[in-house]
């Protein structure tokens, strides 16, 4: 993939891995159509980025806000889209309010399939194009305490998977991202604790940005980031039943550091 001149559609832009795939992007000499729900932090990332850089303010969740962004997508010429958005909720599934199970399937899910749902005509009909889907090692990797947030994601690789085969005989790319743990402000206060209680490392969002960059320049299919966390995703693909005895190990740590609502 051609990143010089490429037009990037990039969703969830104002969160600490999309700013930071927006100034490598840009580095990389790509105009960039910015995403997300904080209309002040979209505009001061569009303007720190320069005249190659827009932004629109759009609520993924609710239809109108998927036709709203897919429209300016085509105005603005984009020949990729970066399904980036992403929403985490941890605690154990029964103390958890169904509004936020609901909310994370639909951002981390529902979204990215209809957003592309709406541009894949349109990207079918570019020289060049690409469908870039921010997943987690938790997608092939599923985690007790993150219930929703792993079936999502492990929803986001089966679609990944399963448009690729089915654009086979196109232009268009779709690639899979599925990084370990990302310091970002996703992560709360119980999350960073439960990391250090279990020993989990985290990358830096600069490090994550430039593997994805550099996943899209070679424009194959899946990748999983981080060591020992893809052997362990590995493994669960063909032998679940030891990352089940592995995690029950584990059980108890991640109950006590599990928020109770």
């Amino acid at each position: 993939m051609q990143l010089k001149n490429a037009r990037i559609l990039l969703t969830g832009a104002s969160g600490g891995l999309g700013q930071e795939l927006a100034c490598q992007l840009t580095a990389c000499g790509a105009a960039l159509l910015l995403a997300g729900r904080d209309s002040g932090r979209l505009n001061a990332l569009a303007t720190s980025l320069g005249p190659s850089a827009a932004s629109i303010c759009a609520d993924l969740e609710r239809a109108s806000g998927v036709a709203a962004l897919a429209g300016a997508a085509r105005e603005f010429g984009v020949n990729v889209l970066i399904n980036n958005a992403g929403v985490s909720a941890f605690g154990l599934l029964e103390n958890q309010e169904w509004a936020a199970i609901e909310r994370v399937l639909a951002t981390n899910l529902e979204a990215p399939i209809h957003l592309t749902h709406a541009l894949l005509p349109w990207l079918k009909a570019q020289p060049q194009a690409a469908i870039v889907n921010i997943g987690s090692t938790f997608g092939s990797l599923p985690f007790p305490g993150f219930v929703a947030y792993s079936a999502a994601k492990a929803g986001l690789r089966g679609f990944s998977q399963a448009l690729r085969r089915e654009l086979a005989d196109s232009l268009v790319a779709v690639i899979h991202i599925a990084p370990r743990a990302i310091d970002t402000p996703l992560n709360t206060d119980a999350v960073k604790a439960l990391n250090r209680a279990l020993k989990n490392q985290s990358d830096s969002p600069v490090d994550v940005a430039r593997q994805v960059v550099a996943a899209l320049r070679r424009g194959d299919g899946e990748h999983h980031f981080g060591f020992p966390e893809r052997l362990f995703a590995w493994l669960n693909g063909v032998a679940p039943s030891l990352i089940d005895r592995g995690l029950a190990s584990k059980l108890a740590i991640i109950k006590q550091h599990s928020p109770s609502s």
